[in-house]
């Protein structure tokens, strides 16, 4: 489980150098202002969780099973919070109305909230 979660991380961590250069580069002329800092606030969330990734799949005192579930929730908040930012600072350059998925971006973030919280609990309990 380890090697899945380290590798997950790194291949959060290298998506989102990539998608934030197509944000800076491929994006600032057709997206206004705020539409790009909100791009990079998704960019930004998603690469200090993949690095959460990387950081818990070396902590040798947190169980397997704690490991896991925080695992599942980083997976699943980023892809929630960060994705869904992505389209939605788009929007405007697709047919697709992205703000019906809007709903997704705050359950993505509590995914990620969690995450924290079990990480921090399961630390906590590994210096007992």
């Amino acid at each position: 489980m380890n090697k899945t979660i380290c590798l997950s991380g790194i291949l959060f961590g290298m998506l989102s150098v990539i998608i934030g250069a197509f944000g800076a580069h491929g994006l600032e002329k057709v997206l206004n202002a705020e539409a790009l800092q909100t791009f990079e606030t998704g960019v930004k969330y998603q690469m200090y969780h993949a690095l959460l990734l990387i950081l818990v799949s070396v902590i040798p005192k947190i169980s397997a099973k704690a490991k896991k579930a925080i695992f599942w929730l980083l997976l699943i908040g980023i892809i929630f919070f960060s994705f869904s930012i992505y389209f939605l600072a788009t929007n405007d350059l697709t047919a697709f109305d992205f703000k019906t998925i809007g709903f997704v971006t705050p359950i993505g973030g509590s995914l990620l909230i969690a995450a924290w919280g079990v990480f921090g609990y399961h630390v906590y309990k590994s210096f007992d």
